[in-house]
């Protein structure tokens, strides 16, 4: 029977990914809760819009996401077997589908932003606010897509140091010009919610400015080449399609069930929405150690299988599992301790605040469950090379659960918002039973290398 490791070499190579890719997230959601918290100064409206428009950059991150994690599903296992040459091909297949992933949203966005907001919401002011917020912010999907596969790639080599770099940069960026734009300081005209928008515009765009820099020019593990960016390779093509498709499959019904789930909350009203957006802003801020967990293991658990050296696969898996199930029990705690403080931030209705706090009790809990079966699946099932599972348990439970019971809570038996808000967070917990099954089967192993 596997025993927690004693392998130092783990905890080294572990731990160093987790830090770095926990601080990266860290970044990229305190600068989504300082806007958060900017916008709800300015007004609740602008809150609530904001937070429809960006249920639609969340999708759009979801499938961009899926797209990346697969370039590091199949980069990790040749990293693992010491063979560079086929990554930066891995690279530019991943780069092609990204960018026109993004160009189909930016249209979108630019096209038709009140229909699709009207899908979340029926308060005109909210959808109103939200528009103006989309028309800018959409040119940046495009920036976003791009940034996102080149740092999948960098993270696929256990390159991590450049994703925090760029997110401290995007931080700072992004914070200055809000604090200037929204409210018209440092010099800067007052724009109000089209000043948040513009403000994230500009720091994606510095993003991708730095990232491309640092992979043409300073990165000495793949020196990819100007022309490599886009360069593809037919066999390896078919592998990443094989691969990849049902990662980005599950991002894409990931967030398409969580734009259901908003247009559940905004027919509740504009409190439930600027609630659920106040509390899952905190939320993402104290779950950068689950996430980071989970794609740390998925490029360990690659790169381990990738080697072919399986020896102590499993007391790695035993320990990892262990690691997830503490940082769950930290992670609720947390949000507990902390959900009075960061309500008192926001300038918002007393019946709003009541809301938030009710959520984030809820959050408390299931973010337990979360921490565990997230990473488990997400980072040893599918980092191990089996990525149709994921898909096939997202489905699921998405649609045959977490939908099915959160339609029935708010529109048949008209529940409070915190019970449908439960609903909507019920799967983290009973997934938890799944995960346990799988990652101790050890059927998602897979070779995935030529």
């Amino acid at each position: 029977m596997a025993h927690i490791t004693k392998d130092k070499s783990f905890y080294r190579q572990f731990f160093s990914l987790l830090v770095f890719i926990a601080l990266q997230n860290l970044i990229v959601y305190s600068v989504n809760l300082a806007d958060n918290i900017m916008l709800g100064r300015w007004s609740e409206e602008a809150l609530s819009g904001v937070a429809l428009a960006n249920q639609v950059q969340f999708l759009l991150q979801m499938i961009v996401s899926g797209v990346g994690e697969g370039v590091v599903v199949l980069a990790s296992q040749y990293w693992g077997k010491r063979d560079r040459a086929p990554i930066p091909r891995i690279n530019g297949i991943g780069l092609k589908v990204a960018l026109a992933v993004g160009a189909l949203f930016m249209l979108a966005g630019l096209i038709l932003p009140a229909p699709i907001l009207r899908l979340l919401s029926r308060e005109e002011p909210i959808v109103s606010e939200g528009v103006k917020y989309m028309r800018i912010v959409c040119v940046s999907y495009l920036f976003y897509a791009a940034t996102t596969v080149l740092l999948a790639t960098m993270r696929s080599v256990e390159n991590v140091r450049i994703g925090m770099a760029v997110s401290v940069m995007a931080l700072v960026v992004n914070i200055a010009l809000n604090y200037g734009l929204i409210f018209g300081r440092l010099g800067l005209p007052c724009l109000g919610v089209q000043g948040a928008a513009l403000a994230t515009l500009i720091a994606r765009g510095c993003e991708l400015g730095v990232t491309l820099f640092y992979a043409l020019r300073i990165d000495k593990k793949l020196r990819m080449k100007p022309g490599e960016l886009l360069r593809g390779d037919r066999l390896l093509t078919k592998d990443y399609v094989r691969v990849a498709t049902p990662v980005i499959l599950s991002g894409l019904s990931w967030g398409i069930a969580q734009f259901i789930q908003t247009s559940i909350l905004g027919h509740l009203g504009g409190a439930a929405v600027a609630a659920n957006s106040i509390a899952v802003s905190l939320f993402s801020v104290i779950m950068v150690v689950s996430y980071g967990s989970g794609s740390a293991s998925s490029v360990f658990i690659g790169k381990v299988v990738g080697s072919g050296d399986h020896s102590r696969l499993r007391e790695y898996v035993v320990t990892l599992q262990c690691l997830f199930l503490g940082f769950g029990l930290i992670t609720g705690g947390l949000i507990f301790l902390l959900k009075e403080p960061i309500v008192s931030f926001y300038n918002v209705a007393p019946g709003t605040r009541g809301l938030a706090r009710q959520f984030m009790t809820v959050l408390s809990l299931t973010s337990i469950g979360s921490c565990y079966q997230a990473p488990c699946l997400t980072g040893i099932v599918r980092g191990g090379g089996n990525t149709n599972f994921v898909f096939y348990n997202d489905l699921i439970f998405q649609w045959g659960m977490v939908i099915t019971f959160s339609l029935l809570a708010a529109y048949v038996w008209r529940l409070a918002p915190v019970w449908v808000f439960l609903f909507l967070k019920s799967d983290q917990v009973v997934k938890c039973i799944v995960a346990v099954f799988e990652v101790n089967s050890y059927r998602w192993i897979r070779k995935l290398t030529r």
